[in-house]
Formats: C-alpha cells, sequence, structure tokens
C-alpha cells in the first residue's frame, strides 16, 4: 500500500519549499500541489526575451533568506543539492535625475565615510541608528521573526523591560512606529541619504509616510550591510530545483497543475483537498501557502468558516500593484555614473518626496509622473544569465495602481473600465525606458529584447498577487504583525484542526524569507 501522506501543501512558493524540506527531513511524506505548470510561486527564470538571456520573471535577490532563520536550517542542503550565490558589496545606490548618486556598500565603515561627506553629522547618525539596532538586534527580529503568540516573544519582552525599563522600553516602542520621512529628515541633512535609504520601504510593502517604515528602512540597510545582494547563479529558479532536489530525496513529491478546489473536512478537521479535476487527496495536515481571501471565501466551506473569519477575509486590503520590465541588451549599460555598473540594485527616484508623491499617486489609482524606477543587474553579479559580453535588466515599478483611474502626467489614455491593457502596459513601459534611457547613454540602441508584466499579468501569473501586488495584502499597521493575517487568528493557526495557514500574508509578511514556513515545519514537526 501507498504510504499516507503526513503533510499536503497548497503551493509552491518558498514558504511551502521550506515546509516541505523541513518536514521531509524529519522523516514526514510530504506533497506539494502548485496549481500552475511551474514550481516555485514568485521563483521562475524564463528565456523572456531572446536566445541566451535568463530573467527572473518575478522576484529576483535572497538577502531576506541568506539573513534569515530558514537558511540557517536548509543552506548546507541546498548548497549540496546545487544552489550557488553570486554577491557584490554594493547591493544598492540611487541616483538623482540631476545626475548625483550614492552606493551603499557592505562596509560600514565605507557607508559613515560616504555619508559624512554629503554633510557633517549624517555619517555618524548612520552610526549611531546602525549601533542602536544592534542593540535592539532580538527584540527586533523577535518581533518580525518569530510567532508572536508565544512564550518566547514574551520572554524576549520582558528581557527588555526588565534590562532598560519600563519607560525606556516604551519610548522604543514609539520611535519604531515613526515614518522613514520622520527618521530621515530628523537625523540627516542630506537629500541623497534621504534618497538612497526611502525607496526600500517599497520593498516592504510601505511607503516612506508609513507608520513603522522608519524601522524598516534601518532593518533593511542592517540586513544590506550584513549579506549584501545574494543572487542564484544560473537564475533565481535554480533554487526552486535545489529545494525539489532535497525534498524527493528525502521521500518528498511535487505535483504542477494541480488546482486546489476546495478543503476537505471531517469533525471539525481538514483531512485532504479535492482538486479541480475531481480527485480527492488526504492527509494528517493540510498547509496553504495562499491569501486569506482565498483561504476563507473559496478554500474552506463555508459552514466550516466562523462568519467573523469570513468578514475579515473579505475585507482583507491589498496594496499597489507592481510591474516590471526585462530587457535583453547587447552590451553591458553604460552608466553616467559609472560606479553604478557593478550595483545590484539601483533605484532611480527624485528623492524623498518624489517617492511619496509616487506612491500617493499609485494609491489614487494614478500612473505617476515620476515612479520609482528598480534597476537590478543580475548578469553585473552573474555572467551567466547573458552571452559573452551582453546583459539582462530586472527592471521593477513598486508604485502602480491595481486598478487605473488615470494618468498623472496626463499623456497615456487610460481605460474606461480601468483595467491594465497592453496599450497601457506599453505606454507606461515606454515613459520608463525613456528616463532610464537619459542616464544610460547606450541603453535603446543595445535592446535586443523586451518583455513588460503589468500588474494584471503578474495576477495571472500567480493567484496570491492580487492585482500584481507582490506583497499579497496591504503592509499597514493594521495588517501586520498581531494583526496579519487577521485579527481573528493565531499565529499560522485556522479555525479548522489541521489546517494551517502561511506565505506572504502571514506573519513575518512578504519576502523570500520562508519564516512562516519553517515555523509551522517546526510546530508540525513536534506532532
Amino acid at each position: 500500500m501507498t504510504r499516507p501522506i503526513d503533510t499536503l501543501l497548497v503551493g509552491s512558493g518558498i514558504n511551502s519549499l521550506v515546509c516541505a524540506a523541513m518536514l521531509a527531513k524529519r522523516g514526514q511524506k510530504v506533497h506539494v500541489l502548485e496549481r500552475e505548470s511551474v514550481l516555485g510561486g514568485c521563483i521562475r527564470t524564463e528565456a523572456l526575451t531572446a536566445a541566451g538571456y535568463l530573467h527572473d520573471t518575478l522576484s529576483a535577490a535572497h538577502p531576506l533568506f541568506v539573513a534569515g532563520p530558514a537558511y540557517a536550517a536548509l543552506g548546507a542542503d541546498l548548497h549540496a543539492a546545487g544552489l550557488s550565490y553570486c554577491n557584490t558589496n554594493s547591493p544598492t545606490a540611487v541616483l538623482l535625475p540631476d545626475g548625483r548618486h550614492l552606493v551603499l556598500r557592505t562596509a560600514r565603515q565605507d557607508n559613515i565615510a560616504a555619508f559624512e561627506a554629503l554633510a557633517a553629522g549624517d555619517g555618524q547618525a548612520y552610526a549611531q541608528a546602525m549601533s542602536a539596532l544592534e542593540g535592539n538586534a532580538e527584540l527586533i527580529f523577535t518581533l518580525l521573526g518569530q510567532e508572536l503568540w508565544s512564550t518566547s516573544v514574551l520572554k524576549t519582552l520582558a528581557k527588555k523591560a526588565w534590562k532598560s525599563g519600563f519607560y525606556p522600553s516604551s519610548a522604543f516602542a514609539g520611535q519604531s512606529l515613526q515614518s522613514a520621512r520622520a527618521w530621515l529628515e530628523t537625523h540627516f541633512k542630506s537629500d541623497l541619504v534621504h534618497a538612497l535609504l526611502a525607496p526600500w520601504v517599497l520593498h516592504c510593502g510601505l511607503g516612506p509616510d508609513s507608520a513603522m517604515s522608519g524601522l524598516m528602512a534601518q532593518v533593511v540597510a542592517f540586513t544590506l550591510e550584513a549579506v549584501g545582494m545574494p543572487m542564484v547563479k544560473g537564475g533565481n529558479a535554480q533554487t526552486v530545483h535545489a529545494f525539489r532536489a532535497l525534498i524527493e530525496k528525502h521521500g518528498g513529491s511535487l505535483q504542477c497543475n494541480a488546482d486546489v478546489a476546495q478543503i476537505l473536512v471531517k469533525h471539525g478537521k481538514a483531512v485532504g483537498v479535492t482538486l479541480a479535476n475531481g480527485e480527492a487527496l488526504y492527509a494528517r495536515n493540510v498547509v496553504c501557502n495562499v491569501t486569506p481571501t482565498q483561504l476563507y471565501t473559496r478554500l474552506v466551506p463555508q459552514e466550516h468558516c466562523p462568519p467573523a473569519i469570513r468578514q475579515q477575509a473579505q475585507a482583507y486590503r491589498y496594496g499597489k500593484g507592481n510591474m516590471q520590465i526585462h530587457l535583453a541588451l547587447s552590451e553591458a549599460p553604460q552608466w553616467s555614473a559609472p560606479a553604478l555598473a557593478e550595483v545590484a540594485y539601483v533605484h532611480l527616484t527624485p528623492g524623498l518626496n518624489g517617492v511619496a508623491k509616487a506612491v500617493d499617486e499609485a494609491q489614487r489609482g494614478m500612473l505617476p509622473v515620476d515612479g520609482t524606477i528598480v534597476v537590478g543587474q543580475p548578469s553585473a553579479l552573474d555572467a551567466t544569465r547573458a552571452p559573452v559580453g551582453a546583459s539582462v535588466l530586472w527592471i521593477q515599478l513598486p508604485e502602480c495602481p491595481r486598478h487605473i483611474a488615470g494618468d498623472a502626467a496626463g499623456t497615456i489614455a487610460t481605460p474606461a473600465n480601468g483595467a491594465w491593457n497592453e496599450d497601457v502596459r506599453e505606454a507606461y513601459a515606454d515613459r520608463i525606458i525613456a528616463r532610464l534611457a537619459q542616464h544610460v547613454p547606450n541603453l535603446t540602441r543595445s535592446i535586443v529584447g523586451r518583455k513588460v508584466i503589468s500588474p494584471a499579468d503578474l495576477e495571472k501569473l500567480n493567484i496570491n498577487l492580487v492585482g500584481g501586488d507582490p506583497y499579497s495584502g496591504e503592509c499597514s499597521l493594521d495588517q501586520f504583525l498581531l494583526w496579519r493575517p487577521l485579527p481573528g487568528v493565531k499565529n499560522h493557526q485556522t479555525p479548522l484542526k489541521n489546517l494551517w495557514h502561511i506565505g506572504a500574508s502571514t506573519h513575518p509578511g512578504p519576502g523570500l524569507g520562508g519564516v512562516s514556513g519553517l515555523h509551522v515545519a517546526q510546530h508540525l514537526a513536534k506532532g
């Protein structure tokens, strides 16, 4: 007889892969179900543009993973299965429209010196911020990485209060809610320093005026200094190949084109799933890497979902849309600032106020006039991505409307129904390329292939990216920490026994960290 499945996983994103690998190593029989034709969720590498060019279709870099506990637990196994990283000591930089630029490096003293050269006191302010972060690292990373309803978090909070005192601890909590604008404008004089750090809060699903964005900007800078910007040699899909090899080595299995239609429930417990083709699969535990909307309004049968939870799921909000442009170039980009040639991620932005303006425009449904342009340069780190002497660019536009109300610049005709279509997608991409070409003189002539992916296209690629939101839910404070995914559930539990919820919609939120999958795996391994 076939051995019964211990754990079924719905979805094959990073959290599912981490969870499946951890459980398989512990001797459980795991089976991963993926509705698309390729595994990996937001991890894909494809020849999108021209022969010989490899593009990471969705996610690209691994600083969050390499700095986190899932990599600590599985990194050696993944490297043994073929995973290999390329890196740089210049993980990020900013380029302003006037050509001024600033690079953040992995050496803190270099960053302190560069900031101090821009404005007296800025280097010291940065050093103090990083020192304070290190001093509170145990508390910060416990809150951002551990199960919040747990004794370990309570002990860490009690330890902090006992060691620092109640009022200093309370002051720290208040400072942690500060916006990036408040932190930057209070402590740094240079607009270049503001511009360097402000765009990174976009990668946390926030804006520079959002609560807690100041802390997240500091956490990002700290992380980039610590681990750089690791990218997977040969493309991000090699991550999936390594996980698959590890899972299968330990007896697990993975299945594509397996669209889960419903959770099977018996006596108040999840006992398996039914697929869209009618097939039923049974398991001791079911782990769903989906949004709350999907889980509680589609997958869990209505009679088994408390009305309050269903209402919360229906009210769950999604954030700004995202857009990508993938370029195949016949030669390396010739930046007007040569120091940018080896930088992994370059942000082209008017600065702090420019980021805030573009966020506001996108939230109001407008195509931004000068949205932040994130230029990833994978082939600067990994020559295998393109033919010899050639290059690929991974361009992300994090401030896009999910539904279009108009164009803030007044030059692109937008559809009456607010839907993204090919004309709007390509016209907006033209605007972005034209802005970038002002700083990369050889850009236009060297383009040999282009693929644009709109917010609507992103959702078609991955059902979790609702409206093109890459973070599977707005990351505002009321949908974060204790309240992610919903106020009515605890950690990664659900109202049904043996049904677990992981992924970007759950704590600790989006990104290629794999932490929610790790937590659920650790819990299930005890059972």
